[in-house]
């Protein structure tokens, strides 16, 4: 059977079909260290709409489940793909259609990545909000299939603010347009916020009418401040989002993963026990209000250290972006994700700190603390996640719960956290979004296995 799916592709789309063990062996795994079992069947590189609607198609005719994949930088498993299972990767289909900046909109293919886009938007004087750490290699699709945030999400919104309409290819091949492309539109269900975010499994985005912004006028300012200890940090900034100033971007590294950084890109040590926040203004009143931020964090016993210009505020935003290498660094890595309030970040770092001690482990942490948005870091050997941890992250998981959080902020549920899934929503929630999946997709076909256990 295997085999006449794959000649059936073939007969369809030629030498987008690849079979290639390097091929298939890449798409079992993504960031997040976990692989699946088995080898796929294929791996199909889109380039068009009418692709996608072909695999679907013969997916559906043969009952072979399907796997869509961007670049494969998701860190939870969402776009693994395993035995009797086809790849369908949309990195190929990575062009701007249209730039409109008088509407403020873009209509984009998924397969273009996030910094690439921004490069492409900059000379209409508009961008794409979302920034992802990972901007330099994610996609927009992918961003799109796990609600990505990123580190201006606080001030700038999450994808789910910054997408007007997609096109989706449902199991059966069939294309719906989803959304608008005005500012306001609530004909009907909101069915464009319902796929943002559902990890394949409701369908395949092949196109996305995207909301922009205009460039941001005035300077932008950078700085960091080093605080004794990670929850002195995370107080500081609790009282930076208490005072009503907006920055940019404020993020917060622990005393292990910033020295794990500093080692990695040869930087000098930073004090021992030493975190980091990392903030930065922009606009006009830029100046201003990091000022008055800088202030806020002497007050709080920071060491604060402002950028003397843009070029310096990049380095510093640098460390901050080089968390994930440099957790590679010190062995295989489960990176999470849950959130908070933002005034509970100083109880969920005391929790970690609770988790460290009761399990032995060290947790290198670090924060998009702008918006309650943690990463701990379970560092471990070899290739299979040991028990201990995931023990240790399921009493971490339930300790942002009962802070009034959520088992992910941006990363997805895949197949890393779904056991945990009705433990947030409840028996009759999780139920009815089954429910919902099954119908977009009666075979479940699409993405099996994925976010909902059973």
């Amino acid at each position: 059977m295997s085999a006449d799916v794959v000649a059936l592709l073939r007969a369809e789309l030629g030498d987008r079909v690849d079979v290639s063990p390097a091929a298939l062996t890449a798409a079992r795994a993504d960031k997040s260290g976990h692989a699946a079992s088995g080898t796929p069947l294929a791996v199909v590189h889109a380039a068009s709409v009418a692709d996608v609607q072909a695999v679907l198609r013969i997916a559906t005719a043969t009952r072979t489940p399907v796997v869509p994949r961007g670049a494969g930088t998701g860190l939870a498993g969402g776009a693994n793909t395993g035995g009797g299972e086809i790849s369908l990767s949309l990195r190929a289909m990575d062009r701007v259609l249209e730039v409109r900046p008088d509407d403020l909109l873009a209509v984009v293919e998924p397969g273009i990545l996030n910094a690439d886009l921004n490069a492409l938007l900059e000379p209409h004087g508009v961008w794409w909000a979302p920034d992802p750490a990972s901007r330099a290699i994610s996609t927009v699709g992918g961003n799109i299939a796990t609600g990505a945030g990123g580190l201006l999400c606080a001030k700038y919104g999450v994808v789910r603010d910054a997408v007007l309409g997609v096109d989706l290819v449902r199991a059966d091949g069939s294309l719906l347009h989803l959304g608008h492309r005005s500012v306001k539109g609530v004909t009907g269900l909101d069915l464009t916020s319902l796929v943002i975010g559902s990890e394949g499994i409701l369908g395949v985005v092949v196109g996305a009418t995207l909301k922009l912004r205009r460039l941001v006028a005035g300077e932008r300012v950078t700085l960091t401040a080093l605080f004794d200890g990670v929850r002195s940090a995370a107080v500081a900034s609790a009282a930076v989002t208490a005072s009503g100033i907006q920055p940019a971007i404020m993020e917060l590294m622990d005393a292990t993963s910033l020295a794990a950084v500093h080692r990695l890109l040869s930087l000098a040590a930073p004090p021992a026990g030493a975190a980091q926040l990392t903030i930065q203004t922009d606009g006009p009143a830029a100046a201003d209000e990091a000022h008055a931020i800088a202030e806020i964090l002497r007050g709080a016993g920071g060491r604060v250290a402002v950028a003397a210009d843009d070029v310096e505020g990049e380095a510093l935003l640098a460390v901050r972006r080089a968390l994930h290498p440099a957790m590679e660094t010190l062995g295989t890595t489960l990176i999470e994700d849950v959130s908070v309030p933002r005034s509970a970040l100083p109880a969920m770092f005391d929790e970690i700190a609770r988790i460290e001690r009761a399990y032995a482990l060290v947790i290198p942490t670090v924060a998009h603390a702008g918006d309650g948005n943690l990463h701990p870091n379970f560092v471990f050997e070899g290739p299979d996640v040991p028990e201990i941890v995931w023990s240790a992250a399921e009493d971490l998981f339930r300790a942002a719960l009962a802070l009034g959080g959520t088992l992910t902020g941006e990363h997805g549920i895949g197949v890393l956290k779904r056991r945990w899934l009705a433990d947030e929503l409840g028996d009759d929630q999780w139920r009815l979004q089954r429910d919902i999946a099954r119908v977009f997709d009666p075979l479940g076909i699409l993405n099996p296995g994925k976010v909902f256990a059973a």
